[in-house]
């Protein structure tokens, strides 16, 4: 193909790329707009209050809790979509007809089921189960649930997507030379999933540090996310500069977490060149 068709078709993506970076740099800008004129006063007092501190601390870890729970069970099903050759279309329309329902209709749905006189609960306490309701509503639990349910596709499709395209023969060749399921999975099928499985944990941990909805739905005020507080401080108190500062932090707090899975996976691209 030639270059100056290559430069075309990379336009819209750079025109995207170009438009996010002048955002993020406007972003940067506006958090050090002061009172008293530039400054890092906005980022000084968010380190001061500890209430702030500490929901950023609870981002982080539900963001983390989610992309394990969410690795824990998307891992499984997408290998088991890519082994059922005649129903894999059928059980990918399953995965993705979440998204063809509101989020909010969705998380009330999680309100239905785990509230203290919701499904769930019930059925326990019908069983037996429990001499009382479990607490699962507005607190961490509730918040991991209804994230986790959310971006669970985003992960079930990250990895699928490295399964249809791994050869087969290769298993096959594992088998032939007298490997067992559980060697070839850990020599064969693990090690060339892992970028997939890198690109879903990435994505899933990003998509979770924002998620508003959910957590304010299912958690409460007391597990509120830092997310939450942004948009609270832009459409409710219009103090832009605040959650300028709020937004800047938390994308450099999930850029540091993000690189170094960011240099793994192409760590792990180039041993897969060169072994192949």
């Amino acid at each position: 193909m030639k270059p100056n068709r290559i430069i075309l078709l990379l336009l819209p993506a750079g025109l995207l790329m170009s438009v996010f970076v002048a955002g993020l740099a406007y972003l940067a800008g506006q958090s050090l707009v002061t009172p008293d004129g530039l400054g890092l006063q906005n980022y000084v007092d968010f380190f001061e209050r500890p209430d702030y501190v500490r929901v950023l601390l609870r981002t982080l870890e539900v963001a983390l809790i989610t992309t394990v729970v969410t690795l824990l069970i998307g891992y499984p099903a997408a290998y088991a979509i890519a082994g059922a050759r005649k129903r894999r279309n059928a059980l990918m329309l399953l995965v993705i007809l979440p998204w063809l329902v509101s989020l909010v209709v969705r998380t009330y749905g999680w309100v239905v089921l785990l509230g203290n006189r919701g499904t769930l609960n019930s059925l326990l306490l019908w069983l037996g189960i429990t001499d009382g309701p479990i607490r699962l509503l507005f607190n961490q639990i509730g918040v991991v649930i209804g994230l986790v349910h959310v971006f669970c596709p985003f992960m079930i499709l990250s990895v699928l997507t490295v399964f249809m395209h791994t050869d087969r023969s290769l298993r096959e060749a594992s088998a032939m030379l007298g490997g067992n399921p559980v060697q070839t999975f850990l020599r064969v099928t693990g090690p060339l999933s892992m970028p997939g499985v890198v690109s879903g944990c990435t994505i899933v941990f990003l998509l979770s540090t924002g998620g508003i909805i959910t957590p304010l739905l299912l958690g409460g005020p007391r597990n509120a996310m830092l997310a939450t507080q942004i948009y609270q401080d832009v459409f409710q108190l219009f103090n832009f500069p605040k959650a300028s500062a709020m937004a800047f932090l938390l994308t450099l707090c999930a850029a540091v977490l993000v690189w170094p899975l960011q240099a793994v996976e192409k760590r792990m691209l180039r041993n897969m060149k060169g072994a192949l």
